[in-house]
């Protein structure tokens, strides 16, 4: 589950918090999730999405507005499916959840130490259910002998001036640690699964962590560890190995895989760092960039598409085709790539191949110019347009591996010399 509300922070945050409503505009705030915020730590690179997203901006209607909508977000049939899932794995006292909980966790079976449950208030506001978490966490940590399932907790993550609140799937805390538990859809096939769904899942568990290992340092009094890595055994910590609860084959019967999440953990946290130095980015936007959604009575938007185009393109991005299925400004700013002839629209691989060069055209001309040196010369056609401070033997050898992925990519048959 991704339910979350953004509610402002006071003090020393006002003004950076007044400073996002102003871009956002009257217009609703929409509000950071755990898919969100893991869509952010799977490309920390974009300014663009850490600027919208630190406002509030439906980035869905923007893109709307921008002329490029996208079809964005879990399709009915897989939240259906997961909720059934969930469902299932939650009736009789949690039953099917704690065959693969046992395995892993070692929860007691049947007649062993009882599992405790405790009423988090789910039909409260989210701030009531965040602090019942608070207490049911602290309470379940000071007994270490105890094995307790919190089921569906809300928690609490500061992020950019705001508090967004977010609600994991469980948490089992025992010994004096928890576990966090997410439950997906998602099939586990002769022991593994699609590493795109697993990688997403990851870094979603990842934001739960951070939220868990706040909330612990809190509770203790101590400031939370500088090295994303280092594990902080407070009471009711998280352990950095998260479980995913999934369907085993083609079959209802659940499964579970461990996931080390330290690295998603790091890299969450370092793109939180740079949102909450989001003033940064923000001093770099010209005078009168905003990115108001709103209308007048009459239905007129208060931003023409040509003044919400100059705004978006005023914060850099860092496009790759996987942010089409991650990002609902995917299409606009592949779009972008595409006019600009940019190389991301090859994907981060090549980009990272090719260097300084930073478009196609200049790509294929420095690949056909270092394919075609003679082995006895350093020198350059003088018709081919690259610039004299390219290497032409690092440039012979990465473009043209570079071009043939192009060619690859664009389903082209490589060119004679390119392959």
């Amino acid at each position: 589950m991704n339910v979350s509300t953004n509610v402002p922070s006071t003090g020393h945050a006002e003004p950076l918090a007044q400073r996002l409503a102003e871009l956002r505009g009257p217009a609703p705030q929409r509000s950071l999730n755990a898919r969100s915020l893991a869509a952010l730590a799977a490309n920390p690179g974009c300014h663009r999405r850490a600027v919208l997203d630190a406002a509030g901006v439906d980035k869905s209607t923007l893109a709307a507005r921008l002329g490029r909508p996208a079809p964005f977000g879990q399709s009915p049939f897989a939240i259906a499916r997961g909720v059934i899932f969930e469902s299932r794995l939650k009736a009789d006292d949690y039953a099917a959840l704690l065959e693969p909980l046992r395995g892993h966790l070692g929860v007691p079976a049947d007649g062993g130490t009882p599992l405790q449950v405790p009423d988090l208030l789910h039909r409260s506001g989210p701030a009531v259910r965040a602090d019942r978490t608070v207490e049911a966490l602290a309470r379940a940590a000071a007994d270490p002998d105890a094995w307790t399932l919190l089921d569906h907790p809300m928690l609490r993550l500061d992020v950019a001036g705001g508090t967004a609140y977010l609600e994991p799937d469980a948490v089992v805390v025992h010994g004096g640690r928890c576990t966090v538990v997410e439950i997906k859809s998602f099939p586990v096939l002769d022991g593994g699964a699609d590493p795109a769904k697993v990688g997403a899942a990851a870094r979603q568990a990842a934001v739960y962590v951070l939220a868990l290992q706040r909330t612990a340092a809190a509770l203790a009094g101590h400031p939370l560890a500088d090295d994303p890595y280092t594990e902080q055994r407070l009471p009711g910590s998280p352990r950095s190995s998260v479980l995913l609860v999934c369907p085993k084959d083609f079959g209802n019967r659940p499964t579970a895989v461990a996931v080390d999440v330290r690295r998603e953990l790091a890299t969450t946290r370092r793109q939180l760092s740079r949102m909450t130095g989001i003033d940064r980015l923000l001093a770099e936007l010209p005078a009168g960039a905003d990115f108001d959604l709103a209308a007048d009575e009459e239905g007129v938007p208060a931003r023409s598409a040509e003044e919400l185009t100059a705004s978006v393109e005023a914060v850099p991005a860092a496009y790759g085709p996987d942010c089409l299925s991650t990002c609902e400004l995917g299409f606009h700013c592949r779009a972008q790539a595409r006019c600009g002839d940019r190389v991301e629209q090859l994907g981060r691989g090549v980009r990272g191949e090719l260097g300084s060069i930073r478009t196609v055209t200049r790509a294929l001309a420095a690949a056909e110019a270092g394919i075609s040196l003679d082995t006895d010369t350093d020198t350059v056609d003088a018709d081919a347009d690259v610039d004299k401070d390219v290497d032409v033997d690092e440039a012979a050898e990465r473009l043209a591996y570079a071009a043939a992925l192009r060619a690859e990519a664009l389903g082209k048959a490589p060119t004679a010399g390119h392959a």
